[in-house]
């Protein structure tokens, strides 16, 4: 999915997601800010705690007694409580401020990077679809955006105080009495560096996690689909075994990240142990020869154990960063690749085309293998009904992916009324076609909302106009809810052959000068495509139609039946005169019609 971008832009994924965040710069950097001054006030009880202890010993700061002129010691202490319950104060209201600033920062940047994710995939080749599976692309949208979510509620508010602490703390130590200080922050690099090193260690574990969950998902989604096959098939244990071993690689790549991360709080832990043992031991000796006072060696001792605890959490911290760095590669990854279909830089207008339709010398293969389309020539003129007929495999589906644009043509050119079809906007080029497609596929949702899709602004008697055209009004009419009835999901409440109908009436109602219907019929009963096949000509009026037809009695009214074999047109003509011909044609109808070739043509 990553294979056109730089290694410069897959090693700085956190880079793009901080630009990313420019639009909020603002919020995020209050956040920041009441981050910076809750982490502050927080450390400021010890220093609190010394004030304390100097002054019920009698050694209260100079700036105490001659600069507020507070001289009796309860004086001193009552001041002390006051400021305690201002400083709480304003830390509790800090908190509030990055709680409620970094929460809905994270919100809004996960809400734009869905949409764009979404926006962009849903920009991506037919092709990308075909190769990707469902449960891969759907754990990018959810569960690797949420990750980039928790990353920004928790982890990244925890390295702004992270920061702050070693640097606060840091300044308080360094002031009072460096050579303690450095004594007991000189493990503080250590960790630091250890922490890197392990987060190192830890990010292609978290790659293989984070393609684990997607297997998983991929897996899940392709079962629940196909549940049907499943049961009528007796595959459960089957497919309970194809899910446990998706699992277990899941929680094999889960353990070996677990097995690192989980080293990390210990021995951050025990170098930050040695450092206050260190200080304890100096320090103490220190207050006995009256080089510093008791209450500088409490603040020393509580600075420190404010260290301690947020340190053991660095661990976590980078465990976080490594898994929202591998979400941020993956979805960086999609908006970086571009589409391989695009459109032209100054695209030429369409409004309503006339229907003519010409693919020229056409050459098509997907990807490595052997080509599908192989000089196809074909002219269609405005308002004709082509049938196109053939065996399995002869291209007939691919022609209609390719004047949809859904893949571009190797060699030759597709046009409509004359204007190659890569100089149009995708947009303006789909405008102009109405698919009938052999694999229907419905939104959960009423039956008018389908057959209206997407939310055109139509009438009801329109909707109910190209219903009956597509012979599905009186199966409508007949339901509890009429036009209001659910569907369900894919349309799961209606039958293959009302899922057809309907797909019919919408591309009706969609009302494009040219109609496309691929094996529209192939799941319809028997009564049905004979009042189908009655009313083609009425559905296909004022319209240029090609139709793509298994059941070769759909076209054989058309105006003119192609028949493609091995990428190329073979043969052409009237459904009587093919039959006559004695070719590919005649052989797929004697089969079809049950009687053979000779008798075939002698009708």
């Amino acid at each position: 999915m990553a294979d056109d971008l730089t290694i410069k832009d897959i090693e700085r994924p956190m880079r793009r997601l901080f630009a990313y965040l420019r639009p909020m710069r603002g919020r995020l950097g209050f956040s920041v800010g009441s981050s910076v001054c809750n982490k502050v006030l927080d450390l400021a009880p010890p220093i609190l705690v010394a004030w304390l202890i100097d002054s019920v010993t009698g050694h209260a700061p100079i700036w105490m007694r001659a600069g507020l002129g507070l001289t009796t010691t309860m004086g001193q202490i009552v001041f002390i409580a006051v400021l305690t319950v201002v400083i709480f104060a304003l830390e509790s209201l800090s908190q509030w401020g990055y709680g409620y600033g970094f929460m809905t920062v994270s919100q809004d940047m996960q809400h734009s990077l869905r949409l764009d994710a979404y926006s962009r995939m849903q920009d991506r080749e037919i092709r990308f679809f075909e190769e990707h599976r469902l449960g891969k692309t759907l754990a990018m949208l959810n569960d690797d955006v949420n990750q980039l979510e928790r990353f920004f509620n928790n982890a990244f508010n925890e390295i702004v105080q992270l920061v702050v602490l070693i640097l606060f703390a840091g300044t308080v130590m360094l002031s009072i009495e460096p050579t303690l200080a450095i004594v007991g922050l000189v493990t503080i690099p250590i960790v630091v560096f250890g922490s890197l090193k392990f987060s190192k260690m830890l990010e292609p574990r978290y790659k293989g996690v984070r393609e684990s969950v997607g297997e998983v998902a991929a897996r899940l989604e392709n079962n629940i689909a196909g549940i049907l096959v499943i049961k009528s098939f007796t595959a459960e244990k089957y497919e309970a075994d194809r899910v446990r071993a998706a699992s277990d690689s899941y929680r094999t790549a889960n353990r070996n990240a677990i097995k690192l991360s989980a080293v990390i709080v210990p021995v951050i832990r025990m170098a930050i142990a040695l450092g206050f043992a260190a200080v304890i031991v100096l320090g103490g000796w220190w207050v006995t020869r009256g080089q510093m006072s008791a209450g500088e060696l409490v603040l020393f001792c509580m600075m420190i154990q404010r260290l301690l605890w947020p340190l053991t959490r660095l661990g976590s911290t980078f465990d976080e960063y490594q898994r929202a760095r591998a979400s941020a590669m993956r979805i960086f990854g999609l908006l970086d690749t571009p589409s391989r279909v695009q459109d032209p830089v100054q695209a030429q207008p369409m409004e309503r085309a006339n229907g003519e339709v010409e693919f020229d010398n056409v050459q098509f293969k997907y990807r490595d293998r052997e080509p599908v389309l192989n000089g196809l020539s074909l002219s269609v003129k405005p308002g004709e009904m082509i049938g196109i007929a053939g065996t399995t495999g002869a291209g007939k589906s691919t022609l209609i992916k390719l004047l949809l644009r859904l893949y571009d043509v190797n060699e030759g050119a597709i046009r409509i009324d004359g204007v190659d079809i890569r100089k149009l906007a995708q947009h303006d080029l789909r405008r102009q076609i109405a698919l009938v497609s052999q694999d229907v596929f419905l939104f959960h949702g009423t039956i008018r909302e389908n057959i209206a899709y997407p939310g055109v602004d139509v009438t009801n008697e329109q909707v109910e106009e190209a219903s009956r055209h597509a012979q599905f009004h009186d199966f409508v009419t007949s339901l509890p809810g009429g036009y209001e009835t659910i569907v369900g999901e894919r349309g799961i409440k209606l039958s293959g052959g009302q899922r057809q109908r309907l797909s019919i009436a919408r591309a009706l109602l969609k009302n494009a000068p040219i109609l496309v219907l691929d094996e529209a019929t192939s799941s319809v009963d028997t009564e049905t495509e004979r009042m189908i096949q009655q009313n083609l000509e009425e559905l296909t009026a004022g319209r240029t139609a090609l139709v793509i037809a298994h059941r070769l009695s759909t076209i054989r009214r058309a105006d003119r039946i192609v028949v493609l074999k091995d990428g190329r047109v073979e043969e052409e003509g009237s459904h009587d005169a093919l039959v006559e011909k004695g070719g590919t044609y005649a052989d797929l109808w004697a089969v079809q019609s049950g009687t053979d070739v000779a008798s075939a043509s002698s009708r």
